[in-house]
């Protein structure tokens, strides 16, 4: 074989040796059983048209490569933003296998979950013994200080009660009376990950301010000056939350994060292996009930909390992922708003160079267009920055996006020339995207890693920004909130559409300038 340690190839070399071809060619004859090769071309040619793309759009029933997760992975990331807390699902370990890699493969760090590890006695019985002795395994074994609970669809579908479990298991000595376990219930088999965020992280503050589940008086609200802060699911998170610390700080401002895993997955090679790092404390959650207001950078990510903290008598400032100039400027009038403090000099001077940065780049970008997909903040947040430098947002789809995000992504649409032949689609999926991409091409995408595939067969740059980005490395460690990351948006969108010119240039041997 020609892989030995005096020669190592990296894996796309290897594979295309002669004795791993012939491997495949191999495997190709004896087991797969193709149709004939020109009836496959011709079913693929049928598929780029609009007869097959009407047919593609009036499916009801099936669902292929929708651009969303599960609900109990946004739970899991709830539980990673909270002090020194483990996230525990109650589910198999198949199941959880999946969060984990999902993350640290993303993050590029590892990912601390545990499970209840349901299997088939489970499934009939209940879940309970699973619970009571994975809580306390997980108690005396990884000493957390907190452990968030969250249901896999397993548990879900025979009703397993968290409460009365989690109950049960204090009872029996598994964790103490007085250890923190809040939960939700989180069935993977209805909503997505940014619905799972939400109901963890109202689980997670209904618990510590309505009294730890019976076990004490509800707390009491005693309103100040300060602003809490959510992010939502992000897959920026660990670049953003620092940009958003200062700019609070800049304010001046009494502001608290909650849920914040920037720390967990960004921890430092020196040699000490940190399970829990950073994140909001408890003092914190119970300090957050007292907020004069919250803000929300992703509404359709915190749409329970919101109306919760809202009847707690906070107020809510609902914003939908701020990239660019528009949507910064959004959030710093609302900061300056709930403070009674202008705007920090730092800041206008930080615009200012986001708006410089535009005006020498724009025209590269100016009637580009684009066709991009995520969850509904993250894309109605593109779409704005997309129209503020002259570029279509062609085709705007959004699987976890209902109608309500749909409506207000049109609006955003119809208030600028841009807009004009722009086209959304809530509830649709990748495999729709691809049709789209085939009858009404545009210049690039947007959207995460499962992107590549649409890359491949449609020939459409792909510009990774989103959740997973597996494919490429430490992208989430550069924010894309607030002016500085809509610098690194700009800049992302510019190296993108330069690589394809100097691509189209080679090809065609003209206008492969050194200056561009």
């Amino acid at each position: 074989m020609p892989q030995s340690a005096e020669k190592i190839l990296d894996h796309e070399k290897l594979f295309c040796e002669p004795e791993y071809q012939q491997l495949f060619a191999n495997k190709k004859a004896g087991f797969e059983f193709k149709p004939d090769p020109e009836k496959i071309t011709q079913t693929i040619e049928w598929t780029k048209g609009w007869d097959y793309r009407e047919k593609n759009f009036a499916r009801e029933a099936l669902v292929i490569n929708p651009a969303k997760a599960c609900q109990p992975l946004g739970a899991v990331f709830v539980a990673v933003g909270f002090a020194k807390t483990l996230p525990f699902v109650h589910g198999s370990q198949g199941c959880v296998a999946y969060y984990r890699s999902h993350f640290s493969r993303h993050f590029k760090e590892p990912t601390s979950a545990v499970s209840s590890s349901m299997t088939e006695d489970a499934a009939v019985f209940g879940g309970m013994n699973n619970m009571i002795e994975g809580l306390a395994n997980s108690y005396r074994l990884y000493q957390p200080e907190m452990i968030a609970v969250s249901t896999t669809c397993m548990a879900e579908v025979i009703g397993d009660d968290l409460d009365s479990f989690i109950k049960n298991a204090k009872e029996k000595g598994s964790i103490p009376e007085d250890f923190d376990v809040p939960f939700a219930h989180t069935p993977a088999f209805v909503g997505s990950h940014i619905t799972g965020y939400d109901n963890a992280l109202l689980g997670v503050l209904q618990y510590f301010w309505e009294g730890k589940a019976g076990r004490q008086a509800a707390l009491s609200r005693l309103p100040d000056e300060s602003i809490n802060f959510i992010g939502g699911f992000d897959g920026f998170v660990v670049g953003n939350i620092p940009v958003i610390c200062k700019i609070f700080e800049a304010f001046g401002a009494d502001y608290r994060i909650v849920c914040d895993p920037s720390d967990a997955w960004n921890t430092p090679a020196d040699g000490e292996f940190r399970m829990y790092d950073g994140g909001t404390t408890k003092a914190e959650i119970d300090a957050a009930l007292n907020a004069k207001a919250t803000i929300s950078f992703q509404e359709y990510c915190t749409e329970k909390t919101a109306k919760y903290l809202a009847g707690k008598g906070q107020e809510v400032v609902a914003l939908n992922y701020p990239i660019g100039v528009g949507g910064t400027d959004r959030f710093l009038s609302e900061i300056s708003r709930l403070t009674g403090k202008p705007v920090p000099a730092e800041l206008i001077r930080q615009r200012g160079q986001l708006v410089d940065a535009i005006t020498d780049s724009q025209a590269h970008l100016h009637g580009k267009r684009y066709a991009l997909y995520g969850d509904p903040d993250q894309v109605l947040g593109m779409t704005a920055f997309l129209l503020e430098l002259g570029a279509e947002p062609v085709h705007i789809l959004s699987t976890n996006g209902n109608e309500a995000w749909a409506d207000k992504v049109q609006a955003l649409l119809d208030a600028s020339p841009f807009g004009k032949d722009c086209h959304v689609y809530p509830k649709k999926d990748l495999w729709h995207l691809r049709s789209l991409l085939f009858t009404e091409p545009v210049d690039f995408l947007i959207g995460n890693s499962q992107g590549k595939f649409l890359e491949r067969d449609c020939a459409v740059p792909l510009v990774r920004l989103g959740f997973p980005i597996f494919d490429r490395h430490h992208l989430h460690r550069f924010p894309t909130w607030g002016y500085e990351g809509g610098l690194r948006v700009l800049v992302d969108l510019l190296e993108e559409h330069f690589e394809a010119l100097d691509a189209s240039t080679m090809e065609q041997g003209i206008s492969f300038d050194l200056v561009r």
